[in-house]
């Protein structure tokens, strides 16, 4: 599955990327410090430069996904978007 995280326009030449997991109201990252964390680093990817990949999904991936940008040198310095995934 492919989750997308479009940044329309920045200033700040490499903004900050960050996924988080949310899940029964624990919040966990997915991609930190430009790399893939726990379970994650197996089996998922980051796909022009913003979008998440996740292979091999399962029930246990059903979340909300948050992408996090920040971009310092912008008038709007941090974003964030929330998606919601669910695994059948």
């Amino acid at each position: 599955v492919e989750l997308s995280c479009i940044i329309k326009s920045t200033i700040t030449p490499v903004p900050r990327i960050e996924w988080k997991k949310i899940r029964d109201g624990e919040t966990s990252y997915v991609f930190f410090d430009n790399k893939m964390q726990g379970d994650f680093v197996t089996r998922a990817e980051i796909l022009s430069r913003t979008s998440l990949m996740i292979k091999n999904t399962t029930r246990m991936d059903t979340a909300t996904y948050r992408c996090e940008v920040a971009a310092p040198a912008d008038t709007k310095t941090i974003d964030e978007i929330n998606i919601q995934l669910t695994v059948q």
